[in-house]
């Protein structure tokens, strides 16, 4: 392994976030198997596993021993099946992922979507994002988890937020019934909400949006007579699978040009923010994400046997691991693919890249808005 900062030892600093992870791990399974502080789900899942995870886990290849997570233990209810009991003095949120058809997934929380934004707060340059810059949430709203985490992270840098309602599942549902002309409706009255706010006057310098709908405010910008830059935006945050090299450098080289910073991430209800290293023309503008270990950790494993982690540069499937005290997912195989990505200075743990739709769900996937 090689880090471009010079007097960095990139080793050292694997091997000590890798230590950081396994102590991490442990705290959190002590945490969620205690029957004084454990939510009743993970606690009636140990009464039938034979053996004592606060016992046997010792570190993070031990979550191994755990079968892969499944998707419907996270449909339907109860959701207070999922509350800590040492967390039952704290207001809880319910955020979901999916439902276009069937039953949504629902993640309870109640601190962790703020906790994750203050942290990626840090990773943005105060230069493009100014302290105390109103912000722009162009995005999915209603019943996820990001219109409130963004509003947040404007809130913790000294901004005030404002909010364009999106509906995902209607955006999606249009899509599946071939309704492009609603579809095109649709996405015009939400960049029309767009445009307007930021012609008002309110100095909004700060945006949180997706690529479709990015690339869709900047063509309505332009045929106005002024761009991105010119209505003031010069820090733009933006997730979502579209984020394709070839994307990535139309937006920055003919959207957004001169003076607007851009960081693509990857996240999601259950992970948090994944940042990404800088791209650069120089390396092809691809990018890599790291997951915020040890909150979260991702790894890209085999197509065919999902416990074993693939080579770097190798394609595999992405597994998540999700460890705070709201919320304990091991070993879950997330709707992507992509590749593994070795360990960077800043982010000293495995990242992923080419983030795509897992190839044998691929078919069945509407990226909607995204």
């Amino acid at each position: 392994m090689t880090t471009a900062l010079s007097g960095v030892d990139l080793p050292a600093r694997v091997e000590a976030a890798k230590a950081r992870l396994d102590a991490h791990v442990r705290e959190i399974v002590q945490w969620h198997f205690n029957p004084e502080t454990g939510c009743p789900f993970w606690l009636e899942f140990a009464a039938g596993l034979g053996w004592d995870p606060r016992r046997e886990i010792h570190g993070f290849e031990d979550l191994k021993r755990f079968p892969s997570f499944q998707d419907d233990w996270l449909r339907g209810g109860p959701v207070r099946r999922w509350a800590p009991k040492g967390l039952a003095h704290l207001p809880a949120f319910v955020f979901e992922t999916g439902g276009t058809t069937g039953v949504p997934k629902s993640r309870l929380a109640m601190e962790d979507f703020r906790i994750d934004y203050e942290m990626f707060s840090e990773t943005l340059p105060d230069r493009y994002f100014p302290r105390g810059a109103n912000w722009l949430m162009l995005g999915p709203s209603g019943p996820r988890r990001l219109r409130l985490a963004v509003e947040h992270l404007c809130q913790h840098r000294g901004g005030i937020c404002f909010c364009v309602d999106l509906d995902p599942r209607w955006v999606i549902k249009l899509i599946k019934r071939g309704a492009m002309d609603q579809l095109e409706a649709y996405k015009a009255h939400v960049i029309e909400q767009a445009v307007t706010l930021l012609h008002a006057g309110h100095e909004i310098r700060c945006l949180f949006t997706t690529p479709k709908l990015l690339e869709a405010l900047a063509e309505e910008l332009d045929n106005r007579g002024s761009g991105i830059r010119q209505v003031g935006i010069t820090g733009i945050f933006a997730g979502g699978t579209e984020f394709t090299p070839q994307y990535t450098r139309f937006a920055m080289e003919e959207l957004l040009g001169e003076g607007v910073y851009m960081t693509p991430t990857y996240g999601n209800t259950l992970m948090g923010l994944a940042c990404s290293k800088p791209v650069t023309a120089a390396d092809g503008y691809k990018i890599s994400y790291y997951a915020p270990q040890p909150r979260a950790a991702i790894e890209v494993v085999s197509f065919d046997d999902p416990t074993r982690v693939v080579g770097y540069g190798e394609t595999g499937r992405v597994r998540l691991t999700t460890l705070t005290r709201e919320t304990f997912i091991p070993g879950f195989l997330e709707r992507d693919e992509g590749e593994r990505e070795p360990p960077y200075e800043t982010y000293p743990w495995d990242g992923v890249s080419g983030v795509r739709p897992f190839r044998k769900l691929a078919a069945s996937t509407t990226v909607g808005v995204y």
